[in-house]
């Protein structure tokens, strides 16, 4: 297809150039070279999609991997809350938008939730399917838990700072066992939602930025979406989060999982200055387009 497109232009700009002799012969073989050696997919095809700076990148991801081990080893090892604290807590000191939601409790929700959490950490190993991306699968494997542990790092110092409890401490139908535990103070901001978003998105992205011509790409990043907001209205009925815990957990995990891929995109990827002969109005030029 590339010889038969360069053999068609170099045609079409010779009948122009036959008809016109202001160009000159060394003018028609410069511009003919680039035509020639113009591949749109050349670098596609031997450039990289990703490129790392080891020197940087994976001391970045042991240090959030350790910091997020380290973190929620804190926000999940807390002292119990005393009773005499979860009895003086007040619905009524919460905002309106997050005060109804104490009142929800569904496990059935809470065990939905986790299915989808647990369920979409392994997400990205649909790669190993694609033999582009097999290619490059340690290194996607180092972006994708760069971005969990990013992530992770976040959700962990959020919590250790906010000390929020959670809607269920305010339920008097809850066992109180449950209601004083040491990750009943989890709560902003969510994460088993914001971790979906992180996982699913950074797989949505990765993925089409394998495959640029794909069509329907926004697909993907529905489904991404899905599942995020899914988690996060299960985890309010769980009494888990309030909806602020949600609407700040999910956009942080969108931003994660798509940052860390696109701020390791190859940049030298695609070709910055397109050559290509023209002919319009029975004189030949030159059509010439700089990527910045």
């Amino acid at each position: 297809m590339k010889f038969l497109i360069t053999c068609l232009c170099a045609l079409t700009f010779l009948n122009g150039v036959a008809q016109n002799d202001s160009l000159s012969v060394k003018d028609t073989v410069i511009i003919m070279s680039k035509v020639a050696t113009f591949d749109p997919n050349q670098n596609r095809a031997n450039g990289e999609v990703y490129k790392l700076n080891n020197k940087i990148d994976i001391p970045l991801t042991i240090a959030t991997t350790a910091y997020t081990l380290y973190g929620f080893s804190k926000i999940y090892g807390r002292d119990k809350t005393p009773e005499s604290v979860i009895l003086a807590l007040n619905p009524e000191n919460i905002n309106s938008l997050d005060r109804r939601v104490v009142k929800y409790r569904s496990l059935s929700a809470k065990d939905a939730s986790d299915k989808l959490f647990y369920g979409s950490m392994p997400l990205p190993l649909i790669f190993l399917f694609d033999k582009e991306m097999r290619k490059d699968g340690l290194k996607l494997g180092l972006l994708y838990l760069q971005a969990v542990s990013s992530f992770g790092s976040l959700y962990a110092t959020s919590a250790q700072i906010a000390d929020r409890f959670r809607p269920y401490t305010y339920n008097p139908n809850v066992d109180m066992g449950r209601r004083t535990g040491g990750g009943g103070k989890n709560s902003f901001f969510a994460g088993h939602p914001g971790m979906v978003a992180t996982v699913t998105f950074f797989s949505a992205k990765v993925y089409a930025d394998y495959h640029p011509e794909m069509r329907g790409k926004w697909v993907l990043y529905t489904l991404a979406g899905a599942a995020a907001v899914t988690t996060g209205i299960l985890r309010v009925k769980a009494g888990e989060h309030f909806i602020s815990d949600i609407s700040v957990g999910i956009p942080v995990g969108v931003a994660t999982g798509l940052l860390v891929p696109h701020l390791h995109r190859n940049k030298n990827k695609e070709p910055k200055l397109t050559v290509l002969p023209t002919y319009r109005s029975h004189q030949p030029g030159v059509y010439a387009s700089l990527r910045l």
